[in-house]
């Protein structure tokens, strides 16, 4: 009981400290309004104390401090303004700064859950996990002695992790051996790439993989293009298909070396805040080499404002899906009990004006996020030009100069993926195949049949007619999960970007943005001539 009213101390002022953050945004007021404002927010306050300290005192059960406060009265409040303000716990806090960063201290490989269980999906290139000499598949049993059969997926993740030097001892049940093998491996600083290697996916022609927006994006945009010889290319594929979005001062330093110095990026204003443009510092420098942008449906935030940019600019022709439609700039605000509060702030604007954000208060949150049927429902009251003349509309996203829908997955892949039958299957594969496997390998029919039986032995229902449909995306999916076994992450991307039907359609679209960047041009100029 103590111990929960010393909680419930703590958290009044960080009530008082959301409520006042959120009546801040109010801007100047006379004094009579302030005063009433603030009354109101005493009174309102001291009800949520009044009523906290009778459910403490009087409830059937004893009540969580961390349940009421973190999981019910402040997410409860933020979820009456929007789907993005959130907060966050001390543990929620420490991942949004270690993705920020783009770094953290650990062993550094990916794991998912798996049948009640922590699989790894794979070990990140270099990492003391890859040197170690784990592998994709391999099941995390114990982490220093301590049985993982009970612990979720996070959980287990806490446990890897820790301060730079220290040792880990990570026992895993690898299939083809008889018995668990132990791993004593030493944490260390693990950077998370945001940026995938580029490399020329044609002669001439840079391809480039944006995953997200962290601290070190721009730097490892520039790293890539310093590597490959910029001088060098005639082409560009931008892809940022899935990618969720993140910093927005980011978003904005990628856009600006694509476009000309002084051109507008975005703009974002609120209700305590003035417009405020964001230019091209920078600019492209003379950098005219056609581009094509790749988007999907989940592509958000930071990567529809580089997205924006380039559409509105005439700069690239756009490729894909709509995406998510996420103009809402969030300001993080760190609390007390090393707690955060990401609080929505502004709009953000793409430099023709127009508003994408989707609308959100028609709806569920859980149908905003999960329910695409609105994807695509673009605001015919907000139209728009781009810099030659072209009609883009605000609402529902960012809509491609071309369309391609993104592969819809069928009942056996989804289940598949779920139960990560490929990695279950490619993991015993590799085991006994390895040194026959080169960087030419396909699945040939024989793969295809042993998956088949592998997939029958763990209890897939499906039909002859359901298997053959899914054959070629099989091939496709052990081949990746082969490469990633043998080659590592970064070789399996590359191949799987080789082979990627949509990839080829943006190298085909490439005509497409030259000519639109010339006739873009070709207005702005004549345009010029006849204001002078």
């Amino acid at each position: 009981m103590v111990h929960s009213k010393r909680w419930s101390m703590a958290m009044v002022p960080l009530a008082i400290l959301a409520c006042s953050v959120i009546g801040g945004l109010y801007g100047p007021s006379p004094h009579t309004e302030a005063k009433a404002a603030q009354d109101e927010i005493q009174d309102s306050v001291r009800a949520f104390a009044t009523v906290y300290s009778s459910v403490e005192q009087s409830f059937a059960d004893k009540i969580s401090a961390d349940t009421a406060i973190y999981r019910g009265a402040i997410p409860g409040m933020l979820r009456t303004l929007d789907p993005h303000s959130s907060f966050f716990d001390p543990r929620e806090f420490r991942l949004l700064r270690e993705e920020q960063k783009g770094q953290y201290y650990g062993v550094g490989m990916s794991v998912a859950p798996h049948m009640g269980r922590t699989i790894v999906i794979a070990p990140f290139p270099g990492s003391p996990a890859y040197r170690a000499g784990i592998r994709p598949g391999d099941v995390i049993v114990a982490v220093d002695d301590k049985p993982t059969d009970n612990l979720s997926t996070s959980a287990v993740a806490d446990l890897l992790k820790g301060r730079k030097g220290t040792e880990v001892k990570i026992s895993i049940v690898r299939e083809g051996s008889d018995e668990p093998l132990h791993f004593k491996v030493v944490r260390d600083e693990i950077p998370r790439k945001s940026v995938q290697e580029a490399f020329w996916i044609k002669p001439g022609i840079a391809y480039l993989r944006i995953e997200n927006f962290n601290e070190n994006t721009s730097r490892e945009v520039n790293e890539n293009f310093a590597r490959l010889g910029e001088d060098r290319i005639q082409g560009l594929i931008l892809d940022m298909r899935g990618n969720p979005g993140g910093l927005l001062s980011e978003g904005v330093a990628v856009a600006d070396r694509f476009l000309k110095k002084g051109q507008v990026i975005v703009s974002h204003r609120g209700r305590a805040s003035a417009e405020r443009p964001y230019k091209a510092k920078q600019g492209s420098r003379s950098r005219d080499y056609p581009i094509v942008v790749l988007v999907s449906r989940s592509s958000a935030s930071a990567s529809e404002i580089v997205a924006g940019a380039l559409q509105d600019h005439d700069r690239a022709w756009v490729l894909g899906e709509n995406t998510f439609g996420k103009a809402l700039v969030q300001t993080v605000y760190p609390l007390a009990e090393n707690t955060g509060l990401a609080l929505t702030t502004a709009r953000y604007y793409t430099p023709s004006g127009r508003l994408i954000q989707r609308d959100y208060n028609s709806m569920s949150f859980i149908d905003y996020y999960y329910n695409r049927k609105n994807l695509e429902s673009k605001n015919l009251n907000d139209v728009k030009m781009t810099d030659s003349g072209r009609t883009v509309f605000g609402g529902g996203g960012i809509a491609p100069d071309e369309k391609i829908d993104e592969l819809k997955l069928n009942r056996l892949q989804i289940r598949i993926l779920q139960r990560h039958g490929v990695l279950n299957f490619t993991s015993g594969y590799v085991n006994g195949h390895g040194p026959q496997i080169t960087a030419e390998w396909e699945p040939d029919h024989i793969v295809l049949n042993e998956f088949h039986r592998f997939l029958l032995k763990e209890g897939f229902e499906f039909s002859e007619a359901e298997f053959a449909e899914i054959s070629d995306w099989a091939k496709q999916q052990i081949r990746r999960e082969v490469f990633i076994s043998r080659f590592g992450i970064d070789e399996a991307q590359k191949m799987s970007a080789m082979t990627d039907p949509v990839v080829a359609k943006a190298i085909e679209a490439l005509p497409k943005a030259k000519s639109l960047l010339q006739d873009a041009e070709q207005v702005v100029s004549q345009r010029s001539a006849r204001n002078d």
